[in-house]
């Protein structure tokens, strides 16, 4: 074995053993302290690694705590190659061109949008449900049954295709609210309500001037802005008095073979009371962007976040008599239902996600609770917001970040070495959706020379992928290559 492989394979097997440390029983919080405080001692990026890049500032602290924890050492090149970690907000072509399968840790899935858009969600949803209409089996390794989209998915109408927007225009009247969005969009950035057929003839007459336009009608393949318009929960459970909405994370651990969790996160509530006659969003729409925009936030921040156990108590106190519900109605019942529909979701799109051993991801999924305690998925979103700006986010969040790198170390680990993957012993507040380890299409994936090595074969730089012509590593990175968003 050559000196390299050795050093790479030795230095994967430190990395599985820094799991079974001390630092597993000590709390995320006080990991987070320590490391923070610790971090100017720390060699610089000119050092011999393990190297990690962070790109963004949403949650750089805690997972660069984490890395350090682990002896790597964090580069500001974005360009180097020879990371173990790289986690940025945005997507860039050129990191999953240069990706080294086996080797290397890389956040975000290429093509996560196919959950993480509007549009893709409510696409992926359509065709899985046209799928299993015809009388296909579930795949194996699911933890689920079949649901149907109109049980947990808001009636959504696409505005960019010309039927469904007639069909959305047709159906329109003035009892009911719908909310228009971006498919791309987060941070409430785009959003509007349609109440009145004032308003509904207000966005007929933007889309009709905007394919009157010159540009449009010499370039007619760009299309109309892509939104959607979505029937707005009228009826939801209020807490307070005030709307909320639950953030939840679904976890891809690991891609080859797929391993995928549910993880809980927090309850976000709007700092007024509910009024579905108001015109401010702020009173519709609960993310912290939003509720920021109120003067009265700083003052009234801790308030805009309850952790799951403030929700369960709360429910159980004002609703479990009076509703009939079982006792912790939070955490049987509806995180049964937010695991079911996190699993379908999962299921609609696995076999088109891009997957390579390495990848993983981290996707925030926001459900509404109505006043009948139906739960209703709202949307997902890529690179969610991992700020401890309040109490229960400084509680919540370092614990979801650290368990999330544990999982994916740990998974892509046992994946490279050819082991089983249960148990694992990083496994704690994650819950297990789907294991891949039964997939025929793992079963039926080759083997490329080098890639996935027994634990006795050393590493090779086989599973490098070649970088498309004129993508040398010198070249400037062009912005247009890039794609993504603040986390939300």
């Amino acid at each position: 074995m050559g000196s390299r492989g050795e050093e790479q394979l030795s230095q994967l097997n430190t990395d599985a053993d820094l799991l079974d440390g001390t630092d597993a029983t000590r709390s995320p919080a006080t990991l987070l302290k320590e490391f923070l405080q610790d971090r100017d001692r720390h060699l610089p990026s000119n050092g011999q690694g393990p190297f990690f890049y962070i790109g963004g500032s949403n949650g750089a602290s805690i997972i660069s705590a984490y890395c350090r924890s682990k002896g790597w050492q964090r580069t500001q090149d974005s360009r180097r190659e020879d990371y173990r970690l790289k986690w940025c907000e945005v997507k860039c072509r050129d990191n999953y061109y240069s990706f080294r399968e086996g080797q290397q840790l890389l956040f975000q899935l290429p093509n996560n949008k196919l959950l993480t858009t509007k549009i893709g969600l409510l696409s992926a949803l359509r065709e899985y449900e046209r799928t299993l209409s015809k009388g296909h089996r579930m795949p194996p390794g699911s933890q689920t049954r079949m649901l149907k989209m109109e049980d947990f998915f808001p009636e959504t109408y696409r505005l960019d295709v010309s039927d469904e927007r007639q069909a959305f225009f047709t159906l329109f009247d003035e009892t009911q609210i719908w909310i228009c969005k971006p498919t791309a969009s987060n941070q409430g950035k785009g959003i509007f309500l349609i109440r009145s057929q004032e308003e509904l003839n207000t966005l007929q007459g933007k889309i009709q001037s905007t394919e009157d336009a010159p540009l449009h009608c010499k370039m007619p393949f760009r299309g109309l802005q892509a939104r959607v318009a979505q029937r707005y929960i009228q009826n939801p459970l209020l807490l307070n008095g005030k709307k909320f909405d639950v953030r939840s994370y679904l976890l891809i651990a690991c891609a080859v073979p797929y391993m995928v969790f549910f993880g809980h996160g927090y309850a976000r509530l709007t700092l007024n009371l509910y009024d579905p006659h108001s015109s401010d969003l702020s009173s519709h729409l609960t993310n912290q962007f939003v509720q920021k925009q109120n003067p009265l936030y700083m003052l009234l921040k801790e308030d805009t976040v309850w952790s799951m156990d403030h929700l369960n108590r709360y429910i159980n106190d004002k609703f479990q008599r009076t509703k009939g519900l079982p006792q912790d109605w939070v955490f049987t019942t509806f995180t049964k239902r937010m695991q079911q529909i996190m699993a379908h979701c999962f299921l609609a799109v696995k076999s088109k996600l891009e997957c390579k051993l390495g990848y993983f991801d981290l996707i925030g999924c926001d459900f509404l609770i109505d006043e009948n305690f139906q739960v209703w998925l709202l949307e997902m979103n890529s690179n969610p917001a991992l700020h401890t700006n309040c109490e229960v986010l400084k509680k919540v969040i370092p614990g979801v970040v650290m368990e999330t790198l544990d999982l994916a170390l740990e998974t892509s680990q046992k994946s490279l070495r050819g082991q089983k993957m249960l148990p694992l012993r990083s496994q704690r507040r994650f819950a297990l959706l789907h294991n891949g380890e039964a997939d025929p299409r793992l079963r039926l994936r080759p083997r490329a020379p080098g890639l996935l090595p027994s634990p006795q074969a050393p590493l090779s730089h086989a599973c490098f992928r070649p970088r498309p012509p004129g993508a040398a590593s010198g070249e400037p990175r062009a912005e247009r290559r890039c794609a993504g968003h603040r986390g939300s």
